[in-house]
């Protein structure tokens, strides 16, 4: 079927008068855009620009995907249930209305927020109900025009990628507007095929995440400062609460950016992990000399942070809050002997190598995961399986994710705020800011420079230089710049119970470097992990080795 036979199709058959008008206005270039191909359903569920057509999120997509995992459920479950949560963006909640209509016409219990929630209250209510599935609508951090549905199993973590190719099976078999099940939502609602998530599992959530303290009775200056930004997503209200009922009172809002605001008015960048975003945060800080800013990002799984310092305030990379989150945890529990007797802190392979060095310090065995925290929250449910939930004491990622309890399977931002203002605080009561902190975690272990660049190859013949690129690290490299590999890995064949995933890492004296190509842009990352004795030293190691694998890519070619 042709781009222009599917445009007209959808020009007959759709009713949403927004849509239909967006139809007729599109020139010839818009309709191929938005019809030349389906949406693409993967572990990361779909994410698309919001509008008309089979390649934008709308709500006859969203319909087709959500029949599609309704048929899965069907086949593997004997009475299936699903848990369903939004986001602040652009018709979050009516795509979580369409969705919850077509799973309860299928005969699917569901149980659906009855306001906008963050990612993790999602993973929680899927445990916390034993559904068999969940979805969460978010786009995470991206742009406004943009929206998403991720899926969740029954564990509460991501999708598996063996699961979501056979949604995706089902999806690809279903006509858009033929094959679809629906019905009223409020109609679904009376017959109690989809009922309201209720307040009690909400507030098991927030007593989950108070009850990760590792302050066991420590003295900590909970006066300090705090401003916070929502980034106008779902941060608010769990975020504020659970400072607050942790003692935390000095705390202020960035107005602008607080209310739910799928457009982002105030912030057009809604991730914490860019300046952009952190900008009018740091003017309150700057204005009140507060102590720390926080950042949530939309779907309030992700947080950034800055710090006040001697020059200012200092934003803090993922990798840095993690470092001191992690040695914080860690040197809490030896204090008060809560430490497990076999102790597992979990971080993907692009996350800081250091990390694993300051766990060892502890005692603590480190675990690798490949890129996403969906396997760290699948890690931490092998753990429970083998009877060592209590083992896991936190993990992290590069990307601005954090968690430091088993209460959920993804990261967790409200976690990760208490958790900061907590370690923030203990520090402050007695004289330490964390930059001075992360100092001492640099001058005891070493300095760590963890820097991702990315290489674009667009077009048509992009993926296959790309593949070559891949092949030709692939065949052996012995020395990148003059440090010798001492180790390499190769995902691909699949690694201890990692799932096979095109992606490269190198070990040499000073240095971690992983290269895979990009699972959704035309680009070849490479993610680098520098060790040193200080920040020039590890600079210049990362220059050299940087120019070195640019040179071995141009001989790729």
């Amino acid at each position: 079927m042709t781009y222009k036979s599917e445009y007209d199709r959808w020009l007959a058959n759709i009713t949403d008068s927004g849509l239909l008008a967006e139809l007729k206005s599109m020139t010839e270039a818009e309709a191929e855009d938005a019809f030349y191909c389906d949406m693409t359903f993967g572990t990361g569920g779909l994410r698309g620009v919001l509008g008309a057509g089979t390649n934008r999120m709308n709500i006859y997509t969203v319909a087709k995907a959500s029949q599609g995992l309704a048929d899965y459920l069907l086949k593997n479950y004997e009475a299936p249930s699903i848990a369903v949560s939004y986001d602040s963006r652009i018709k979050s909640d009516l795509f979580s209305k369409t969705a919850s209509s077509v799973f309860a016409a299928n005969g699917i219990k569901v149980h659906i927020y009855p306001e906008l929630m963050p990612t993790p209250c999602l993973s929680f209510a899927v445990r916390a109900l034993s559904c068999s599935a969940g979805i969460m609508v978010t786009a995470s951090h991206n742009p406004a025009k943009y929206n998403g549905y991720k899926v969740y199993g029954s564990d509460g973590c991501q999708i598996t990628e063996s699961a979501a190719g056979e949604i995706f099976k089902e999806i690809d078999k279903l006509d858009i507007f033929t094959d679809i099940q629906t019905c009223g939502f409020d109609e679904a609602l009376k017959n109690k095929m989809i009922q309201y998530v209720p307040e009690d599992i909400y507030i098991a959530y927030m007593k989950a995440i108070k009850e990760e303290s590792v302050l066991f009775g420590d003295r900590a200056d909970r006066d300090i400062s705090i401003v916070y930004t929502p980034l106008n997503g779902t941060g608010l209200k769990p975020v504020v609460r659970a400072l607050r009922e942790s003692g935390f009172s000095n705390i202020t809002i960035v107005s602008e950016q607080e209310k739910p605001d799928g457009n982002f008015s105030a912030c057009p960048f809604p991730n914490p992990e860019t300046k952009e975003a952190m900008k009018l945060g740091l003017e309150y800080c700057g204005r009140i000399n507060a102590d720390i800013l926080l950042a949530t990002d939309p779907d309030c799984d992700r947080c950034g942070i800055a710090v006040r310092s001697e020059d200012g305030y200092q934003l803090l990379s993922g990798n840095e809050a993690g470092l001191l989150l992690l040695d914080f945890i860690c040197s809490q529990r030896l204090k008060h002997g809560k430490m497990p007797a076999n102790p597992v802190f979990i971080k993907t392979i692009v996350t800081a190598g250091l990390a694993e060095k300051v766990a060892a310090d502890y005692g603590v065995e480190t675990v690798n995961v490949l890129t996403g925290f969906k396997f760290i929250g699948e890690t931490v449910g092998r753990l429970e399986k083998n009877g060592r939930e209590k083992d896991f004491i936190c993990g992290f990622e590069e990307s601005y994710g954090y968690l430091t309890g088993t209460y959920v399977r993804d990261k967790d931002a409200v976690n990760a705020a208490h958790m900061i203002c907590e370690m923030a605080a203990y520090y402050h009561e007695r004289g330490i800011t964390l930059t001075e902190k992360l100092s001492e975690i640099y001058e005891k272990y070493g300095y760590s420079l963890d820097t991702l660049d990315s290489y674009e190859f667009p077009g048509s013949s992009g993926m296959q230089k790309m593949q070559e690129i891949m092949s030709f690290f692939r065949s052996g490299v012995d020395k990148i710049a003059d440090e010798k590999v001492e180790r390499f890995l190769d995902y691909q064949s699949g690694i201890g119970e990692l799932p096979k995933s095109d992606v490269l890492q190198f070990f040499t004296k000073n240095a971690s470097i992983v290269i895979r190509p990009s699972g959704t842009e035309p680009k070849l990352k490479i993610y680098s992990s520098v060790t040193a004795r200080n920040k020039a030293a590890a600079q210049n190691i990362k220059r050299r080795l940087i120019s070195s694998i640019e040179r071995k890519i141009e001989q790729s070619e």
